[in-house]
This record gives C-alpha cells, structure tokens and sequence, in this order.
C-alpha cells in the first residue's frame, strides 16, 4: 500500500475519533454542571486542559474559561486544529483523498458528518448543545460501524484501527489525568458527593458507567483509574486500546506477536509489555499524574515511530557519477 494511501486512512480515523471524544468530555461537563447542586460545580478550564493547549486558548480568549468561549474553543474554532469542526474538516480532506480506496458509503458518512458540524456553530443554551453532541456521538459511531462493515479489512483498515484506537487510548488518559490532578476544587471535597459526582461523570465520558458497575459497586478512585487503564475487555480502556493497535500492527508487518522487526513494534510492545503486568497499586505508589504523563510521552513515541517507519517518505540514494558509470 501507497504510504500517502495508508496515512490519509490513519488519520482519517484519528480525527473523527478525535471530534467524538472532545464531543464527549464537553458534554458530560455539561450535564454535570446541570445535574450538581447549583453554583457547586461551574469548572470549564479543565477541559482545555485536557487537550494540553491551553496556551493557544490564552491567545485566543484572553483566559477567560467561560462555558461560552470553552464550548466555541472546542466545538467550532476553525483557528483551531483540534476543534470539532476542525477534526471533521480534515477528516473529510483525507478522505476525500483516498475516494478510491474507502467505500462510497463511508465518504457519504464523513461528508454529513462535517456538514451536520459546519450546520451546527450557533447555540442557544447548554441543554440545546447536549443534542449536538449527542449526534456527533453517533455520527462517529456510524463512520466507524461503516467502516467495519463496507470496507475489505485489509492494509487499509488496519491502518484505521491503529488510528483510532492510538486515538482514544491517549483522550482516555488525558480526562482521567485531568480529573485526578487538576478537577477536584481541594482536597476536603475528596470522598465528598462532588467528587462522586466528578468520577461518574468521567466514567460516563468514556461511556463506561454501567460496564464499571458490573463490576465494582461503588465508584472509588483506584477503581475507576484500574478499569480505564487495565482491562482487557473494555473498549474504552488504555489496556484494550493499545492491544488492538498491536493486533493490528502485526497484521500489517506479518512480524510474529511477542516479537518486533521494526522501531514501532519495539516502541508498542514495550509498552504493551509494561502495562500487562503492573497492578493499580504500583500506578497509585508512582503517582497517577505522573504515572499517565509517562504513557502520554510513550504513546507519542509509538505515534512518531508510526509515521517514520510508514508513511515518512525516504529520500531516494545519492547517485553520483561514478555510480551511474557502474550502472
């Protein structure tokens, strides 16, 4: 496969993963701030933390973290890369770059969906907002339902997996970093019904609510953090996440699991190697913040290693004369 084929369908993936968990993360905000005490719970900063650009806001918005500038910030910013709108306009310019190689139902998807957002950029109220994101919501699960069902799972697909779950393994850890390390107003609200309050609503951001529940019953902080890094079985969870990209991975190379040939493997399986076998008690003696710090860089260096061995292009031998004479 054509390494420009093969980065178009990886990011296509990574954005509309990437618009559906800002979708995500906005609007569980939003239905916690409804849902607390009134003047309790009115935090919008963090969620422009948990992008990590912060900075670029600052410019913009004067930091001024009001539910109005957060929500256009993340929603409909086109000055924003990471935006929703932004995340869906270049989702469709990668697809449309690879028309040939997805399937017509998967281009008609991609277009509505960046059509629906374009629609969207006026609101009148938070509850008038959580529809909108609601519908983001589905519409990234349709694309991806699409996918799945429309497109040979091939090279091609596999490199769609690889994005979206690198994609929502690294959102997963930034909301729950964001949530331990910066979202609690201080430490006498620990174990108090705000901080409850706050876990569900990052459990429901991840849409892992009722599966924790099967679970544990009750919500504690070690138990939330070992459900979204750990399990196997959730989707959602950094562990699953990063065990699909492997899967995936290997499909492409034919390298055998458990081995690596390739920079990238080696990035991915040392990592994957680490999270199989360190227990929530370790995380929580390292530190949880620094603990998640460490798997964002890790997750970036398999990101990065990702493009150099795929899709960068290498440049072509230096021929000189004397070369060209012996061919």
């Amino acid at each position: 496969m054509l390494s420009r084929v093969a980065d178009s369908i990886y990011w296509l993936n990574r954005y509309v993963e990437r618009a559906e968990n800002v979708a995500r993360f906005v609007d569980t905000n939003i239905n916690l701030i409804l849902d607390s005490p009134s003047g309790v719970f009115q935090q919008w900063e963090p969620l422009v933390l948990t992008t990590g650009d912060q900075e670029i806001f600052r410019e913009q918005y004067q930091d001024q973290a009001t539910a109005e500038n957060v929500i256009q910030f993340l929603s409909f910013d086109s000055k924003y890369s990471n935006s929703i709108l932004s995340c869906l306009r270049f989702a469709r310019e990668n697809a449309r770059s690879v028309r040939e190689i997805i399937s017509s139902e998967m281009w008609e998807q991609i277009n509505e969906f960046y059509m629906m957002v374009n629609d969207a950029s006026q609101y009148h109220s938070l509850s008038d907002m959580h529809g909108f994101f609601r519908e983001v919501k589905m519409s990234s699960h349709l694309f991806a339902g699409l996918m799945d069902a429309t497109m040979s799972h091939n090279e091609g697909w596999h490199f769609g997996q690889i994005g979206r779950f690198l994609e929502r393994a690294d959102k997963t850890s930034r909301i729950l970093d964001v949530k331990y390390y910066f979202l609690l107003p201080s430490v006498n609200d620990v174990g108090t019904t705000v901080d409850e309050l706050q876990w569900m609503a990052l459990l429901k951001s991840a849409s892992a609510y009722e599966m924790y529940r099967k679970c544990e019953h009750r919500i504690s902080p070690m138990g939330v953090a070992e459900f979204l890094i750990l399990d196997r079985e959730f989707s959602r969870s950094i562990q699953f996440c990063l065990l699909e990209v492997g899967r995936s991975l290997h499909e492409i190379t034919g390298t055998p699991a458990g081995s690596w040939q390739n920079p990238v493997e080696r990035a991915l399986g040392r990592l994957r190697a680490e999270l199989g076998y360190i227990t929530i008690e370790e995380i929580m003696a390292m530190g949880l913040h620094e603990f998640l710090n460490q798997l964002q860089e890790q997750m970036n260096e398999v990101g990065e290693k990702i493009f150099e061995t795929f899709f960068a292009l290498k440049p072509l031998p230096d021929k000189s004369p004397l070369m060209l004479q012996k061919q």
